[in-house]
């Protein structure tokens, strides 16, 4: 396995829509290998593989359970209530936001050997997946803050670059 360089705001593939994944070869059962070691690497809950230059539709993430998961071509196919909670994310270190998302969601999707999986997740593991399926659809937490912060942040970003570290003040994503 490899650690793989986690791509930072400005990247424009964090901007672009990810490809479908139309079959598990070997070389994407590589790439779940690598975004695996790379999430733990940087201490984060999920990784999304524009994250890591790859424009396909695979996330990764620490369930808090079994481990690790893989998810292909997820969808999210139901959803209820909201909630609103921090978030950060490894490609904007160091910034954080309350984001609302849905508290409770139905996934569809394709597991690391190609099985069609269906479930339902809440809490912590509902965030993860909708975090990292805005990902894959190009849009990025600060996306989803109210426009004043949005803009805020955008400005200290430009002006004081990223951050060198995390600092791991929430889960990132």
């Amino acid at each position: 396995m490899a650690r793989l360089s986690v791509r930072l705001y400005g990247d424009p593939i964090l901007r672009t829509v990810a490809e479908p994944v139309t079959a598990v070869t070997p070389e994407i059962k590589t790439i779940i290998a690598d975004m695996t070691e790379t999430m733990w690497h940087q201490v984060g809950v999920g990784l999304a593989a524009p994250q890591v230059g790859v424009s396909l539709r695979i996330l990764v993430m620490d369930d808090g359970k079994r481990g690790a998961r893989a998810l292909l071509n997820p969808s999210i196919t139901d959803r209820r209530g909201s909630v609103v909670e921090e978030e950060g994310c490894l490609s904007i270190p160091g910034v954080f936001g309350d984001v609302e998302r849905s508290k409770w969601i139905a996934v569809s999707a394709l597991d690391e050997n190609g099985a069609a999986i269906s479930f339902e997740a809440q809490g912590l593991p509902a965030k993860v997946i909708q975090h990292e399926i805005d990902h894959l659809d190009g849009v990025l937490f600060i996306d989803r803050l109210p426009p004043v912060t949005r803009d805020r942040i955008k400005k200290r970003i430009q002006k004081e670059g990223l951050a060198k570290t995390t600092g791991h003040h929430a889960f990132a994503l």
